[in-house]
């Protein structure tokens, strides 16, 4: 099992709903066959470096996921069948690479957390005040 990091950006037309369901299509590829995924980022809708099919932005999703080398040619396959799907890449994440991932992981996780405890510790004075 190698560890694989894709990006796809979706046509900008889309509904948020669409949108979910066309994330949940691929991550049920992926799952169908036996990949554990291991993140997933939605990075909604940015502005593209050129225009692609007349269009200037897209909605971009990362998943990185742990799976079989014959997978990444059934994702690929999906990713152009499906028209929503603008761009895509696709990558194997050598040992450096993936130990980078997990720290980006770790990190934006603490970074979610330390809010929270933020405003715990606020209402926390709130009460003693």
């Amino acid at each position: 099992m190698n560890h694989y990091e894709t990006v796809f950006i979706l046509t900008p037309v889309l509904s948020e709903a669409q949108m979910k369901e066309a994330v949940e299509k691929f991550k049920g590829v992926l799952t169908d066959n036996d990949a554990t995924i291991v993140n997933e980022e939605n990075w909604g809708l940015r502005k593209l470096a050129y225009p692609i099919q007349n269009k200037t932005t897209g909605f971009y999703t990362l998943i990185e996921f742990d799976g079989d080398p014959t997978l990444v040619r059934k994702l690929e396959t999906a990713y152009r069948r499906d028209e929503k799907v603008l761009r895509f890449l696709t990558f194997r994440l050598d040992k450096y690479a993936a130990e980078y991932a997990a720290k980006r992981r770790n990190k934006k996780a603490a970074k979610q957390e330390a809010p929270a405890e933020e405003v715990a510790a606020a209402q926390e004075e709130n009460i003693n005040a």
